[in-house]
């Protein structure tokens, strides 16, 4: 669990992309309690807000400075001290970045690939410092996770880039999953793509939502015009946990915790 404005190198924000932004802020607001903040010069985003504690942005992807053939999706960004350093590691490291550009007076990012083709953003705050919502409260973005098809050169790749330790465990059969650890503290994982059970879903972060009560929030999503992917599914020691689409095709993860003990806070 994290709590307050994130450290350097956490998880510090969500970028949702979406088509039809107002029916998408009444599917979330109405899913997980979510309302919304005005964000002034960036046409067409505006604040998530859990309990009146910012989560990231919703964005409309038909707002006319978004690029075209931009798909739904939940983009993920990690703090940084320097979004130009940042980069710069990146490509040492053997992933790719976008030019760095600012975001008015709020802070400077760039958007990144990793080796594999995972893509996430990096953000070097300057007026904007991020999310600051628990991320344990029901509603917020509580968890992250690549899938990746090539475990041991992304994990690698994120330990170089961003300090993290990993640590392997072994949740079913047959299954490796690495944990990413700030400071020891969990702040995210990754796991190997299984083409024989995902099919042709390539390399992606993901984001999981805090919900108290997994079945019921599955099954709101549904009647809300939301579809369920991957039903409800318990993890021993973990929670339960299933995928989502929203009605406007952003996919998302909810999770309701049967523990999460460790506490980081900046």
């Amino acid at each position: 669990m994290t709590t307050g404005t994130r450290k350097t190198h956490d998880f510090c924000w969500i970028n949702l992309m979406t088509p039809e932004a107002e029916r998408a802020r009444a599917f979330f607001g109405a899913l997980f309690g979510w309302t919304y903040g005005e964000m002034p010069g960036v046409p067409g985003s505006q604040l998530i807000l859990v309990g009146g504690r910012t989560a990231g942005a919703l964005m409309d992807l038909s707002a006319p400075n978004m690029p075209p053939d931009i798909p739904a999706h939940i983009g993920v960004m990690v703090k940084v001290e320097s979004v130009d350093a940042a980069v710069a590691k990146v490509a040492s490291l053997g992933g790719s970045a976008e030019p760095a550009f600012d975001v008015l007076d709020n802070g400077r990012m760039a958007m990144c690939t990793d080796p594999n083709g995972a893509v996430f953003s990096v953000w070097q705050p300057k007026k904007q410092d991020g999310m600051d919502v628990d991320s344990h409260a029901p509603g917020a973005p509580s968890w992250y996770e690549t899938l990746t098809s090539d475990l041991g050169r992304a994990t690698s790749f994120y330990a170089a880039l961003f300090g993290w330790k990993l640590e392997d465990q072994c949740p079913v059969p047959g299954m490796t999953y690495t944990l990413f650890k700030l400071d020891k503290v969990p702040v995210g994982g990754a796991m190997q793509l299984m083409p024989e059970h995902m099919g042709d879903v390539p390399p992606h972060w993901g984001t999981s939502f805090a919900v108290t009560n997994a079945d019921a929030t599955a099954r709101l999503a549904v009647e809300l015009g939301g579809s369920l992917c991957i039903p409800v599914s318990e993890l021993a020691g973990v929670g339960r946990f299933a995928l989502l689409k929203s009605p406007q095709g952003v996919s998302f993860h909810i999770v309701e915790w049967a523990s999460f003990p460790d506490v980081a806070a900046s």
